[in-house]
């Protein structure tokens, strides 16, 4: 049940997503006067509708998507031919769709039309809808970062070590002539909450450790919070070999290639993890990455592609990083619903942040200058811009209206490709699916 339910969460976020992506084109719109034909949300037949004004608001069969019909999203190819609606859906986009109600003129429709507006409204409309998913993912990261906090590095000890291993060893267990850790010989246990250090208020454990790290072979006072109360301890960090890191946490190598060991005060204590709330300034940075994230799976994408058919077909592991389809969204959130080691509210926070990660690849996916997707709208109208402002300047006659009807043949096989990376993707996530604690 918890698996089907964290389908469920994640399915109906994502089908708010994209109603709300299509509101996004919907308003602006409508407040520029555009006549709309229908506002749905889903695809395939109708199991609800209902007009108000111009409009037909309804839900369609197969939630995968949504549309908002508006009249004259391309422009006519001759000056007799009708006004015809097209959509900002993935595939209606593609056939146009004729749902006009009974009473409206074709003189209306034509004058009401998308193409005759001004180039800056209709960038507007058409960037409504990604700014909109943006919008979503700002809120949900805030929401996960601000709300639910991410796990990060205490001052609460979660772990004290009874002898102190050479880094150069990999073994974890002690032998009798290891020395003791400093930190058990003092007392120290699990669930301590360091409150201060050679008398320096703590408040983040990468200070403690460098204060540890430069005092080796001197007593440093320790209070801890234990169970309510205040215990002083005095702990003498032993100087003890380490490897050292850089920057990026990456283990420094020397000219020859060996790691390069440094000697610095040693206590054997670790941190416990504990899911700390982020402060407002956190949140654009993580979308930003997420933004850098998936714009750089759309780049690698061809190889990408190929990875996941070869694990597919093939004995090769899936990249974890590697696109998903929303069936593979859909196992990963039900894998997350269903372990009962993940406290609840860290369950609930990685199905927010699910939803969020979905709407910046709404965001991106959707601004790929392509068509049928919105970029390629806005390409298409910058193209028209750019093309009058030329023959202004040349004095030449106004050329008109881009005819973006006439890439409908690319926009086919677009689709066609889009299709087939879906149904590649579908089939991964159904024979080889990525696994996340398995």
């Amino acid at each position: 049940m918890l698996f089907i339910l964290g389908v469920v969460v994640v399915a109906v976020g994502l089908l708010v997503s994209i109603a709300l992506h299509e509101w996004g084109h919907y308003y602006p719109a409508k407040k520029f006067g555009v006549y709309i034909s229908q506002f749905m949300i889903g695809f395939g037949p109708t199991l609800f509708s209902r007009r108000k004004g111009d409009t037909e608001y309804g839900i369609k069969a197969i939630p995968l998507g949504g549309y908002v019909a508006m009249a004259g999203m391309y422009a006519p190819t001759r000056p007799d031919q009708k006004t015809e609606t097209s959509t900002t859906g993935f595939f209606d986009q593609v056939v146009g769709d004729s749902a006009v109600p009974e009473g409206a003129t074709e003189v209306d429709i034509d004058t009401r039309s998308f193409y005759r507006l001004p180039l800056h409204r209709r960038i507007i409309i058409m960037l409504g809808g990604p700014v909109m998913n943006l919008f979503i993912a700002i809120v949900l990261y805030a929401v996960v970062l601000m709300g639910f906090g991410v796990p990060s590095l205490s001052v609460t000890v979660g772990s004290v070590s009874e002898c102190v291993v050479p880094a150069t060893e990999s073994r974890s267990e002690c032998l009798p002539d290891d020395p003791a850790a400093p930190g058990a010989a003092a007392g120290m246990l699990p669930g301590d909450r360091i409150l201060s250090v050679a008398g320096e208020d703590i408040d983040e454990w990468f200070r403690l450790t460098e204060i540890i790290r430069t005092s080796p072979g001197r007593p440093v006072d320790v209070v801890v919070d234990r169970g309510g109360d205040a215990v002083q301890l005095s702990v003498t960090p032993l100087l003890s070999e380490r490897y050292a890191f850089d920057e990026s946490g990456e283990i420094l190598v020397d000219e020859a290639g060996n790691p390069v060991v440094e000697y610095v005060g040693f206590v054997g204590i670790g941190s416990s993890l504990e899911n700390q709330r982020q402060s407002v300034t956190t949140v654009l940075p993580a979308v930003w990455d997420n933004v850098v994230g998936v714009v750089r799976v759309i780049v690698t994408l061809p190889q990408r592609l190929v990875d996941v058919a070869q694990a597919a077909f093939g004995p090769e592991e899936r990249d974890p990083n590697g696109p998903l389809s929303v069936v593979g969204v859909g196992r990963i959130a039900g894998e997350i619903a269903s372990v009962e080691s993940l406290a609840v509210r860290d369950r609930v926070a990685s199905l927010v942040g699910i939803v969020a990660s979905l709407n910046v690849a709404l965001f991106v996916f959707n601004l790929v200058p392509l068509l049928p997707l919105d970029g390629g709208h806005v390409a298409v109208g910058l193209y028209e811009g750019a093309k009058r402002r030329l023959y202004r300047a040349l004095g030449k006659q106004d050329p008109g209206p881009v005819n973006a009807s006439s890439l409908i043949p690319v926009t086919l096989v677009v689709v066609a490709i889009l299709g087939g990376m879906s149904l590649l993707l579908m089939y991964a996530d159904i024979v080889n699916p990525i696994r996340l604690f398995s």
